[in-house]
């Protein structure tokens, strides 16, 4: 497994992550058991994956613990602390308060089984939740860093709801940041310039969730989305063939799938650094850690896909 530096945080991580949530979490969410979704983790470590993205709200931390028992080492870990009470709205203002969050993480610790978390991040933070992390829950998270309970600090946009990066754009602004998880995929690239770019400079590590969504991985799925986005008029609809509208990947590059292209259109971005996967499959970890270790779409490829969808920011793939 090809490993890379996650910015300024000096730690060297496989470019393809482990992600425990989404959907599947680990093949929880599609009624696997505990047991199975432990297997999944074992399985990515045995490939050479390094990188673990998890969160409380996932249910899935205990799960890693179990996983990396032993191999504590060899394991870059990632989660997350939620930002608003449970039971509210994700979107709302009834912010977790700072002393709450100390616990949390400590309740995070003894899932993981370990005495430290690497990378702690605020998780699905919007515009209007900013200043109050920064102002309240940042300071909390500084001072779990200074006991050796978490190495760096990180931030992960909620971009079903901020496709257009609102808050990471502003959270650009601070100092404090070592990671974001940020939204890209070949439908919404916005973030090339509103965000990857601005990272890349201040040597912030970027995780890219979102490269492959439901429209992505399902042609009818996609078929309905250019369909929506054609009727809105944020496509050109006679640039596309409304039967295929990817098919120009597979007939002009080396592509076996779109999900392939989609990967590795993601990870050969300037600024991107890990590219996060989940599942509850193996067999489909297997598979997508592949076409992230493959090589770059061929240029006209990448500038086609940039001409179709250069300009939206409005929509996430999902």
């Amino acid at each position: 497994m090809e490993k890379t530096g996650l910015g300024r945080t000096g730690l060297s991580v496989s470019v393809a992550g482990l992600g425990c949530g989404g959907h599947s979490r680990l093949g929880l969410g599609t009624g696997g058991s505990p047991r199975h979704a432990v297997s999944v983790v074992s399985a990515a470590l045995d490939a050479g994956i390094n990188f673990i993205d998890t969160a409380r709200v996932y249910g899935t931390e205990d799960i890693v613990g179990q996983a990396i028992a032993g191999r504590r080492d060899q394991v870059v870990i990632s989660t997350k602390l939620p930002v608003v009470q449970p039971g509210t709205s994700a979107l709302g203002a009834q912010h977790v308060p700072a002393a709450d969050s100390i616990a949390s993480v400590e309740d995070s610790l003894q899932r993981l089984g370990t005495d430290h978390i690497d990378i702690l991040h605020l998780h699905g933070v919007v515009a209007s939740q900013y200043e109050y992390c920064l102002n309240e829950l940042v300071p909390a998270m500084q001072q779990l860093q200074q006991q050796g309970k978490i190495r760096f600090l990180g931030l992960t946009e909620r971009f079903i709801f901020d496709p257009q990066h609102s808050m990471l754009t502003r959270a650009l602004q601070d100092d404090c940041w070592d990671v974001f998880m940020v939204g890209f995929n070949l439908i919404n690239q916005s973030a090339r310039q509103r965000i990857l770019q601005k990272t890349a400079d201040k040597n912030i590590g970027v995780l890219n969730m979102f490269a492959v969504r439901r429209a992505l991985s399902r042609p009818e799925a996609l078929l309905q989305l250019i369909a929506e986005m054609a009727d809105n008029e944020l496509i050109d609809a006679t640039r596309f063939d409304l039967r295929d509208p990817l098919g120009f990947l597979l007939d002009d590059s080396d592509a076996d799938t779109i999900v392939e292209a989609a990967y590795r259109f993601c990870r050969h971005q300037r600024g991107v650094d890990v590219v996060l996967t989940g599942t509850g499959n193996t067999g489909h970890l297997n598979e997508n850690a592949a076409a992230i270790q493959k090589g770059p779409l061929p240029g006209p490829c990448v500038a086609r896909l940039q001409e179709l969808f250069g300009g939206i920011d409005s929509v996430s793939g999902n």
